[in-house]
């Protein structure tokens, strides 16, 4: 079973439950591909929300052809620069086993998948951290992470586009603009997007 159930949501929107994250994005990705007609196409953890559909009642067969195991769609590649001297960097060092070193050489060596963005405009919750490297979240969040903070929580990543409290492990900190509404798609990591770090000299 590819998809396990549809949601109305309200007349004109329907929220489709799938089996994880990979799903999610994989079926936003492919819908937005093949043009299925609506004006927001919306993944989350576990679900993706078609708002503004044309036809409600079309929607299953309009999904009928996709796969969790095709392929994925293949999204724009971003690459956002970091300089790794983040507070909490030792700490995820320590948690790993490894090197601070090795921390920014994992980071660094994975590419990761916009999935889903919330919790403040341009907030991207980055997937493609392996399982075992995931890492609790602080026991008490801080009253305030300065913008372009990169960290990781459980098995995401993500940047925080403004100054916010937040719970998340710091690595080090970036000066790219995940949030600009001047540009054509404000958000820097739209969902589908591909991200790779790179460690600043």
């Amino acid at each position: 079973m590819t998809i396990e159930r549809i949601i109305p949501v309200g007349a004109h929107a329907r929220l489709v439950e799938v089996a994880d994250t990979r799903a999610a994005v994989s079926l936003a990705l492919w819908a937005r591909e093949r043009g299925v007609q609506a004006t927001e196409i919306v993944p989350g953890a576990a679900t993706v929300l078609f708002d503004g559909l044309t036809a409600v009642t079309d929607l299953p067969d309009a999904l009928a052809g996709w796969r969790p195991d095709a392929p994925p769609a293949r999204g724009r590649v971003v690459v956002v620069a970091v300089a790794y001297d983040g507070p909490d960097l030792a700490a995820v060092a320590d948690l790993w086993g490894v090197s601070s070193a090795e921390v920014v050489r994992r980071h660094t060596s994975v590419e990761f998948t916009s999935a889903f963005c919330g919790f403040a405009p341009g907030f991207a919750y980055l997937a493609g951290l392996p399982p075992e490297w995931a890492v609790p979240r602080l026991d008490q969040p801080r009253p305030r992470v300065e913008p372009g903070s990169v960290g990781l929580a459980d098995a995401w990543c993500g940047v925080y586009p403004t100054a916010s409290p937040g719970g998340w492990r710091l690595l080090g900190r970036t000066e790219a603009p995940l949030w600009d509404l001047a540009r054509d798609e404000p958000a820097l990591l739209p969902p589908g997007a591909r991200v790779r770090f790179e460690a600043l000299p």
